[in-house]
């Protein structure tokens, strides 16, 4: 085997809370997240020596700042020697837009080297590789729906609640994932909030309520500084959206919906003031 196809499929967080900082200067989480079909295509190719990465969006990355080239470096160490590749990106997931777009990438070279070079690491073995990576790139690796806490590396796989109509709205506003932690203020949280009956929902299959109960504690300090995040969702809810949420630290806003004529609908209506509108469904 020399060459491999995978697709890269994104996420959004149906419900975020962070809890304190902690001692090693990560945040200690509480999140629940959920893979969708919004993806993008991985190629990987073996050639003779370095990593090449290609990609059709001029404005990714593709240096060592790129987590496919960390993802590459991490299994050339399981490996053992240096042995070369070419990675191509067919970019759809937007990027730096809170839907873990490089860190499902650098997912699925991870799986995908693990295949090239006939590894046999198991997953949780590529879950562990990826945590060196990025925080997402574990639950990348695992997919489908799960809780996730500590730094989002306790994962713990939820029931499968695939099949839910969203609806994705991106200003592309680059927002800074540090800053927003950094600047979050931990004792003035305004909503009592609990995973516990989030999972319970999901369990379920309560879709309304779901919808109506996700939260993101980041959400309310970024539509302070971009109110865009605020028009979006009010928009998405007086469209029918079940609920709206910021995805992760934004800048995307996702609409669940049960009416595929009301979510088109809303589409329409946010195209005109968003530039990256898109359909898709939980996976």
């Amino acid at each position: 085997m020399d060459k491999i196809v995978l697709e890269s499929y994104g996420k959004i967080n149906l419900f975020l809370d962070v809890l304190y900082k902690r001692e090693d200067n990560y945040h200690e989480l509480r999140t629940v997240m959920q893979e969708i079909k919004l993806s993008d295509t991985i190629e990987i190719e073996e050639i003779n020596k370095g990593i090449e990465i290609q990609c059709n969006n001029k404005d990714l990355p593709l240096g060592k700042e790129n987590l496919v080239y960390s993802a590459w470096e991490e299994m050339k160490k399981v490996l053992g020697e240096d042995r070369g590749v070419k990675i191509h990106i067919d970019k759809r997931i937007p990027i730096a837009s809170g839907l873990a777009g490089g860190s499902s990438n650098a997912a699925q070279v991870l799986k995908g080297l693990n295949q090239l070079w006939e590894l046999n690491l198991s997953q949780k073995e590529l879950m562990d590789i990826g945590l060196k990576i990025g925080a997402d790139v574990p639950f990348c690796i695992m997919g489908g729906t799960a809780y996730a806490k500590g730094v989002g590396e306790e994962l713990r796989g939820l029931k499968s609640f695939s099949n839910k109509m969203i609806l994705l709205a991106n200003p592309e506003i680059p927002i800074s994932t540090v800053n927003v932690y950094n600047n979050l203020d931990l004792n003035t949280k305004k909503k009592d909030v609990d995973v516990k009956q989030i999972i319970q929902y999901i369990e379920e299959d309560n879709l309304k309520a779901l919808s109506k109960n996700m939260y993101n504690i980041m959400e309310e300090l970024v539509m302070k500084k971009y109110p865009i995040i605020a028009e979006i969702k009010e928009d998405m809810l007086e469209s029918g959206a079940l609920g709206s949420l910021m995805s992760g630290s934004g800048a995307t806003v996702f609409g669940i919906f049960d009416d595929e004529e009301k979510l088109k609908a809303c589409a329409k209506k946010l195209d005109k003031k968003v530039p990256i509108v898109i359909a898709t469904e939980t996976k």
